[in-house]
């Protein structure tokens, strides 16, 4: 389910699918790095003005699921103009500035992006460019993102599912939506 915030900037409402704290898993492989199992943590919060504010925390995963160490980390900002385009700054972990454009797709919830600019510090990998596509795709947010760099073309390099993480503060909030003439009997509710 998308909730919408009454306290959401109102440009930011077809970008409130994306609201909310996130986990899961996923695949990343690219040549040069290891190819691994990863768990990741996202957030996109707002505070009201006209941007959404993004964090990812990404690990490698052993072959239990463990957390073994930590591969990726990301942050930046998120808005959206009257047209549906999407601009994003993002800055990495690894020393890596971009910014993202994309654009919503038509009556779907998802968001397809292309870094229009890279900037990178001396001591970061070779990198040139990417795009990502973002889809809320049965209550989870799906994500796949390429990369390339000057010896290797665009490529799929990690891609993820994840689930919306639902905290005490959450289902508080659900319960007291919840009517109060609810049937008592756990089967007229279904029927």
């Amino acid at each position: 389910m998308i909730e919408i915030p009454s306290d959401l900037h109102k440009d930011l409402v077809p970008l409130a699918f994306l609201l909310g704290n996130w986990a899961g898993a996923g695949v990343h492989d690219f040549p040069g790095s290891e190819k691994c199992n990863f768990g990741q943590e996202v957030s996109f919060t707002h505070d009201g003005r006209d941007f959404l504010e993004y964090h990812s925390r990404t690990w490698v995963l052993d072959q239990d699921g463990n957390k073994v160490r930590p591969l990726e980390t990301e942050s930046g900002f998120w808005r959206i103009r009257p047209d549906r385009t999407v601009e994003v700054t993002m800055t990495r972990d690894d020393g890596v500035i971009e910014i993202w454009y994309g654009e919503m797709a038509d009556k779907k919830p998802q968001i397809d992006l292309v870094t229009d600019a890279v900037a990178r510090t001396a001591d970061a990998q070779p990198y040139s460019g990417g795009k990502r596509l973002y889809g809320y795709v049965k209550s989870d947010l799906m994500w796949v993102g390429e990369k390339q760099t000057p010896e290797v073309p665009l490529r799929p390099y990690m891609s993820a599912q994840l689930k919306k993480v639902v905290t005490p503060e959450d289902v508080e909030r659900w319960a007291k939506a919840l009517p109060d003439d609810l049937p008592d009997d756990g089967i007229t509710f279904f029927k």
